[in-house]
């Protein structure tokens, strides 16, 4: 998997539409949430990306601290259910964690995380904060990395 960091502007039409095509497949079918993706956002958001055989199969977006939240920040975490088994996921949030330590150093990176990953985001080094809370109908943790 190549991986790739652009701002919303410099995403080609191709990519843009691969991101929303793969977020909506998990966040809204898979996961079978109505909700709102296209937030006013991803205008503000580094995305970063990973390709194989030129189709997005892993994604994240990043937030300045102040943009999201009062930390820097990561959301929208997805990777394509028929990549999963390949370990993209731990791939994508290294590189997005490294994409925060170079543009954003020094930083506290804060996340909303579903709970059933918190396993998954623990091992990355994050730290569950507060407890449980509903996000679109889905229960959720706050994580911290120092």
């Amino acid at each position: 998997m190549e991986i790739v960091t652009k701002t919303f502007i410099e995403l080609s039409n191709s990519e843009l539409y691969q991101i929303m095509r793969l977020r909506s497949e998990v966040f809204v079918v898979e996961q079978d949430c109505v909700y709102q993706d296209l937030d006013n956002k991803d205008q503000k958001a580094l995305h970063v990306f990973g390709t194989k055989e030129n189709e997005v199969v892993a994604y994240t977006r990043i937030f300045k601290p102040g943009d999201y939240f009062t930390n820097s920040s990561i959301g929208r975490v997805v990777v394509a259910t028929d990549q999963r088994k390949y370990g993209y996921g731990k791939q994508i949030m290294k590189a997005s964690l490294e994409v925060i330590k170079e543009r954003f150093p020094n930083t506290t990176v804060e996340i909303s995380a579903q709970t059933y990953l918190l396993k998954f985001y623990t091992e990355l080094g994050f730290e569950r904060t507060g407890e449980e809370y509903l996000e679109d109908g889905i229960p959720h943790v706050k994580m911290i990395k120092a």
